[in-house]
């Protein structure tokens, strides 16, 4: 088994992942999920405490580049095109391996109920990180609030959708997302 071959840390989430979606979260060892990776216990521990961590892989990124377009987005901008701001820098790091991966993380999410939970928490962190973002730029944090929920909301209906398009090249996530974003802003002006 190669050691310090590059890319472990990636592998290990796909080789999860696909367990996961092949015999549910359950019946998958950690023991299973390093040789399917082609690495070995003592480096999946390297990169993760424990299976369940695998599904949060990427979340610090992800809530790092959120809040740092939050942040970045003009002066006067308003709370959702901050957010929207946010969700095209976050979008940028969703490549076609992500893509490729989003049906068969769907499919382990749906079939376990200590992922699903795993999944709200990382919603729940990521909605967090957004609302602080917005406070930071003086946005009541009633508002922040409601414009980081509906940003969470957003991003996970783009990213289903856009995993689920046929894959054009020029296809990306930050359109679905902006797409998303503008109907739940439409959505909730109805709400009046």
């Amino acid at each position: 088994m190669a050691r310090w071959e590059p890319g472990a840390r990636d592998r290990l989430v796909v080789a999860a992942i696909d367990l996961f979606a092949e015999q549910g979260y359950d019946d998958t060892t950690v023991a299973q999920i390093a040789q399917r990776a082609g690495v070995t216990k003592s480096t999946f521990f390297r990169y993760f405490p424990d299976k369940r961590d695998l599904l949060a892989a990427g979340q610090e990124t992800l809530s790092t580049l959120l809040t740092a377009g939050i942040a970045e987005a003009p002066e006067g901008a308003s709370p959702l095109d901050a957010v929207a701001a946010g969700l095209v820098r976050a979008a940028g790091m969703m490549g076609p391996d992500k893509r490729e991966l989003a049906p068969r993380l769907k499919a382990a999410i749906a079939a376990s109920a200590e992922l699903q939970e795993r999944n709200a928490l990382k919603n729940a962190t990521l909605g967090a990180a957004m609302a602080a973002a917005l406070v930071a730029r003086g946005i009541p944090e009633p508002t922040s609030a409601l414009a980081a929920e509906l940003g969470v909301l957003a991003f996970g209906r783009a990213y289903a959708a856009w995993s689920q398009a046929d894959g054009v090249a020029e296809d990306d996530l930050a359109g679905y997302a902006l797409a998303a974003l503008a109907e739940l802003r439409a959505a909730s002006a109805s709400l009046g």
